[in-house]
């Protein structure tokens, strides 16, 4: 059986010239990043702009498990399959970070028959966007100790310097580190951090801002410090504005690449979902919409981290309004919550699905929370018995469901023609009234404790002490109206990741919140979950390798 990079590598791909020209983008469009893939002009962004939007489709998950539950291959094969039914779709997806790459995720271009290719440079350097998000990250904190060197007419106090450095990659050593030592040139002495560029506050503005003056009017207001009065210091009053977006200008702009079938896909973008708000670009879904009929685009993790940010902070920003969701599982992974072990998933068992499908079924009812229709589709394995297909098959369908399922890792976009026939049938059929969860006028406990029992089911919420004091301190400063973005472990619906199927009598806890003032959220830490992950045991960089003839191998 041929790996996924296999497969990528002896793929045919089109020009990106090519590609373009089924979406009527131009080679004066382009801007040029080899043969296979292509960033798209901000004049063609314009000149769409009137365009009708197309139908938004959002691809997410139940939790994540060991077992696989394939939601970017979905996505993929989704798209192909609209193409092969003649539809015009565009997918539009989040750029990997190198952290997973090389630690125990892997990459994010799906997988099989269904993946967006040049694989390789997706899931490495691909155009460069992330590392302008590190660099402009990075020369904010340097603007900001060096303020402090020379004077610091801001008064910041150094002991409330919130603002951390950010690297692409796992490194637990850096979560906390001390900076400043040396002599009296080499700067204070004090304790500094990073977090993982996916979860820095610039990955989130660039996603969020619908335009470079948008950009900046973000970047100004980021909070980077409190000073001896206690209040907030802005990016833009350190001076660091103009420099980060001079940084970000390329990044700001959506790239263009394929699928295996030549589907148009839009890759822009990547905060992390269970420690960001985990969605690609306002940009490219904007654009996505007004060049195509049908836009599928992906959430991270399950529906309580992915879709619960994509739906109360994404869209809420943007004016975006969802027509319909697919909700990806496995019958592996749904016996895997029900209490099997990985070793024996192969093996039929319907008791343990029954244990375990509550899963998805709390999954379903928290997106129809949000009055959006729910196909449900599961990622075929031929370990998969007809008696419990059929049993899933009939609880989706007894929700009010549709229900499909996806051969697309074997058969691509000819694998998914059911999934995109159950998308269309509920768009047709079932109208989307969609309303976030939550009133963003609300206070922060209790949007807090709304997302907590409505989304993880949670029967209430524990605040640190120091948690209620930072939560005091935003709503006086006048934060306290802003959307929430939880930052949980993405395995459980609580806090706790051992806690599987779907837990009950368990309280959420709360340790630390702070602001995003550029993002236009506030970020509520819960558990024990980290900003900056580490690798495992046996990371992925162990299998990566480069042969004698310049090919790439290891990467899935």
């Amino acid at each position: 059986m041929k790996t996924d990079i296999e497969i990528a590598q002896e793929a045919e791909l089109l020009p990106i010239v090519e590609v373009a020209k089924s979406l009527d983008i131009t080679m004066d469009d382009l801007e040029l990043y080899g043969k296979y893939k292509a960033k798209i002009s901000d004049e063609y962004l314009e000149k769409i702009s009137s365009n009708q939007d197309g139908k938004l489709i959002l691809v997410t998950a139940i939790n994540p498990t060991p077992a696989g539950e394939g939601k970017t291959t979905t996505s993929v094969g989704l798209g192909q399959a609209f193409g092969k039914l003649g539809k015009k779709a565009v997918i539009a997806l989040r750029e990997p970070s190198l952290g997973p790459c090389f630690g125990i995720k892997g990459g994010a271009a799906g997988g099989g028959m269904a993946q967006v290719v040049p694989m390789e440079d997706l899931n490495l350097h691909f155009t460069g966007d992330f590392h302008a998000i590190t660099a402009a990250n990075n020369l904010c904190a340097a603007l900001l100790d060096n303020h402090i060197q020379h004077g610091n007419e801001l008064g910041i106090d150094t002991r409330q310097i919130v603002w951390k450095r950010c690297l692409d990659m796992n490194d637990r050593v850096l979560r906390n580190v001390v900076v400043g030592m040396g002599n009296k040139m080499d700067g204070f002495v004090r304790e500094d951090h990073f977090v993982i560029t996916v979860a820095s506050e610039i990955m989130a503005v660039l996603c969020l801002a619908d335009d470079m003056n948008d950009l900046k009017a973000r970047l100004d207001r980021m909070v980077v410090a409190y000073n001896y009065a206690g209040e907030p210091v802005t990016a833009g009053q350190i001076k660091a504005t103009g420099a980060m977006a001079a940084l970000l200008k390329d990044a700001m702009k959506p790239n263009l690449i394929q699928t295996l079938e030549h589907t148009p896909a839009i890759v822009h973008g990547g905060p992390f979902a269970n420690i960001a708000h985990g969605c690609n670009s306002v940009r490219a879904t904007k654009a996505a919409l007004k060049m195509a009929d049908y836009v599928v685009t992906e959430a991270g993790f399950g529906a309580d981290l992915g879709a619960e940010k994509f739906l109360d902070i994404k869209c809420r920003q943007a004016g975006l309004k969802p027509d319909a969701v697919v909700l990806v599982a496995t019958i592996r992974a749904l016996k895997y919550n029900g209490g099997v072990a990985k070793a024996d998933l192969n093996q039929e068992n319907l008791a343990a699905l029954e244990k375990g499908i509550v899963n998805l079924e709390k999954h379903i009812e928290n997106v129809q929370k949000y009055g959006v229709p729910v196909v449900v589709t599961l990622n075929a394995f031929v370990t998969d018995s007809d008696a419990e297909i059929a049993f899933v098959e009939k609880f989706c369908k007894d929700r009010n469901c549709d229900f499909a399922l996806s051969k697309v890792w074997e058969f691509g976009g000819e694998g998914g023609i059911e999934l995109a026939k159950a998308v269309l049938n509920t768009l047709e059929t079932k109208e989307s009234h969609f309303a976030p969860i939550y009133d963003e006028k609300d206070t922060i406990c209790n949007k807090i404790t709304t997302i907590s029992k409505e989304i993880y089911g949670a029967d209430g919420v524990v605040f640190s002490p120091a948690a209620m004091k930072q939560i005091e301190r935003l709503e006086s400063l006048g934060y306290g109206k802003l959307p929430i973005c939880m930052a949980k472990n993405q395995y459980s619906l609580s806090d706790d990741p051992t806690l599987l199927g779907r837990p009950t009598g368990f309280q959420m806890n709360i340790r630390e919140v702070y602001v995003s003032a550029g993002a236009g959220f506030v970020v509520v830490l819960t558990g024990a979950v980290m900003t900056m992950p580490g690798l495992p045991k046996t990371p992925a960089a162990y299998q990566i390798d480069v042969t004698e003839d310049g090919k790439i191998t290891g990467l899935f």
